[in-house]
């Protein structure tokens, strides 16, 4: 039997209400795992994006930065 079978047959033995917070927990999973996957490739993406940027020019002095700010 496997890992699935064995969580409907314990689910089903329980009350609809019970059920009902199973499918809850479920859903709470599903979103966490697409919420770390989001975040590990979110940094993946800055990471990327960060990549030899200390050997940029700069753009812009620090009398440009304080012209603009006044």
């Amino acid at each position: 039997m496997t890992l699935a079978e064995k969580i409907i047959d314990k689910m089903q033995s329980l009350p609809e209400q019970k059920q009902a917070e199973v499918l809850d927990f479920v859903d709470f999973l599903e979103h966490k795992m697409v919420m770390e996957e989001n975040r590990e490739w979110a940094q993946f993406s800055l990471t990327a994006a960060m990549r030899d940027i200390e050997e940029e020019e700069d753009l812009y002095s620090l009398d440009d930065l304080n012209w603009i700010l006044g």
